[in-house]
């Protein structure tokens, strides 16, 4: 039945389950304790674990989590996709320990605003990481964090899994109980932590795995980063659900993707736009068998019609678009793939089960006709508990009425699929990676060579958007080269905050308040008005 306005009900058919992280992988160990549940994506020699030995493994954790934190602490985890990673998010799944997710290229002050705003009492970590030297990172800002206790390196991971005592006992967790802190969307300052909880980040899972046909003995390649949901809830906690097998990139390197994908004979491919465009353009890929390769998977940015089109063509796979924030567990909308290809290349596809969804006025709150713009709000056991220890945020983005704003501009037609037009939010999606101007822009702002400055996303075929910095010189006679506010950016930004491209400007154009009107500053330099220095 055609909708007549801008509102789909929930589709109940699939229920709701009482499930935990922990739970879930004690159900596949039960039904599969031979099936291979994990695969190290590296080259040559890797290490994997069966159900039965990830369970194992995952339980021994979790009691040595339980003899050094009580259930609900805060424990952080800082580094690229190992398999202690994964085995690290069941153990403490199952001891009822919140796992804080942090980014492995953060610097110093990313990292002390994430272990401070968490109140983390430990946090795991790799050494160094692709030349960032994060032991020395921690040192720097460990003694000035008072709750932070425990400081473990994965260098002395097995140390710490062989201090479990089999008389610890774990604690009873529930499927309402907080289980991870993912630090996301935020138009000022830095981002805000989402706290989830077990029973949104499982069941999101299982849907997603539902509608891409996840299977037993499928194997699922996962490139995506471990401290995003999309890594850590769709790439772990499907495949368990559906007793797939995850093949865990440690890191994104698309020759290394294509390779696993033909020796793992991959079904489930997941992936940001750029991580597919990098896999098609590599020399490797015409080399390649990937035939057995049913669904591909990608979201976290805008997907290109020509990208679905090429993908769908190349490989013969069906193709699925994601849509979803952090604070929905993540996934709201995915497309079916067997959907049409104008669908694909248009639309977000429908709702996931159990959700509902609809598009309102941002100004008056009414829900909006078919096809008219408005903002997209979601409802249901996939809604954050809040933002951790900030009230009046949380108030700001889930209503007294239970409904997630996403400050995502969209039209709906008159089957419920939804379509993006724009952001409410002033943020940045590179890659799939969500970037909050604001930081970059008070980082830029201390720098006694910069007056003013903008921060914008800027279109690009590769990145979706690329980080663009609009300045203006307190000198105009005497400023600072594009090199050093480069330089200055990384010392103290992940590499993927640091603006790619630099602009100045004499003057902002301005809102009667006198607010950077970014829009403007955007149009003005698709026209050509603006050129690198």
């Amino acid at each position: 039945m055609a909708l007549i306005e801008s509102y789909v009900p929930a589709d109940t058919s699939s229920p709701v389950l009482e499930t935990t992280v922990g739970g879930i992988l004690r159900d596949a160990a039960a039904r599969a304790p031979d099936q291979a549940a994990l695969i190290e994506g590296v080259p040559g020699e890797r290490r994997s674990w069966t159900y039965a030995e990830l369970l194992a493994d995952a339980e021994r954790v979790a009691r040595a989590l339980a003899a050094r934190f009580d259930k609900g602490d805060r424990v952080a985890v800082w580094a690229p996709n190992i398999p202690e990673w994964v085995l690290l998010e069941y153990g403490a799944g199952l001891a009822g320990v919140v796992l804080v997710t942090v980014n492995p290229a953060y610097q110093p002050k990313e990292l002390e605003y994430v272990l401070r705003q968490s109140r983390s009492s430990g946090i795991f970590y790799l050494r160094s990481f692709r030349g960032n030297p994060m032991e020395e990172s921690l040192r720097q800002v460990a003694d000035g964090l008072p709750d932070l206790k425990e400081l473990i390196p994965f260098d002395d991971f097995e140390e710490f899994v062989a201090s479990a005592r089999d008389d610890v006992e774990l604690p009873d967790v529930s499927p309402d109980d907080p289980v991870q802190i993912q630090y996301t969307s935020g138009t000022t300052g830095f981002p805000k932590g989402a706290y989830l909880h077990h029973r949104g980040i499982t069941n999101n899972a299982r849907f997603v795995g539902q509608r891409l046909g996840l299977e037993p003995g499928g194997v699922y390649i996962n490139p995506m980063p471990l401290f995003h949901t999309g890594g850590c809830v769709l790439g772990v906690l499907g495949p368990c659900q559906f007793q797939a097998t995850l093949v865990n990139l440690v890191t994104f390197e698309p020759g290394l993707m294509l390779a696993l994908a033909e020796e793992m004979r991959a079904t489930h491919l997941l992936g940001v736009p750029t991580m597919l465009i990098a896999a098609m353009e590599h020399p490797d890929f015409d080399s390649r068998d990937l035939s057995s390769v049913r669904t591909v998977c990608s979201g976290g940015a805008t997907v290109p019609a020509d990208l679905v089109r090429r993908i769908e063509k190349t490989l013969g796979v069906q193709f699925s678009i994601i849509y979803g924030q952090t604070e929905a567990s993540p996934g709201v909308t995915l497309m079916k793939p067997d959907d049409s290809e104008e669908d694909k290349a248009n639309t977000l596809g429908p709702v996931l089960p159990q959700t509902e969804m609809k598009v309102i006025d941002p100004d008056t709150g009414a829900t909006v006709p078919i096809g008219e713009s408005g903002e997209l709000c979601c409802r249901g056991y996939l809604v954050m508990l809040g933002y951790f220890e900030m009230p009046d945020k949380t108030a700001e983005t889930i209503d007294e009425d239970g409904w997630l704003h996403s400050g995502d501009l969209v039209t709906m037609d008159d089957r419920g699929y939804t379509t993006i037009t724009g952001r409410l939010r002033d943020m940045i999606i590179r890659g799939g990676e969500n970037i909050y101007p604001r930081e970059i822009e008070e980082l830029l702002f201390e720098h006694p060579q910069v007056a003013d400055v903008a921060i914008v996303g800027l279109p690009d075929e590769r990145w979706g958007e690329i980080v663009g910095a609009f300045i203006r010189d307190a000198d105009p006679a005497n400023p600072a080269s594009d090199g050093e506010l480069h330089t200055y950016c990384r010392e103290h930004l992940a590499p993927q905050k640091t603006p790619k491209a630099w602009y100045r400007v004499d003057d902002f154009p301005l809102t009667p308040s006198g607010k950077i009107q970014k829009f403007v500053l955007v149009d003005e330099w698709r026209k050509g008005a603006y050129s690198a220095a």
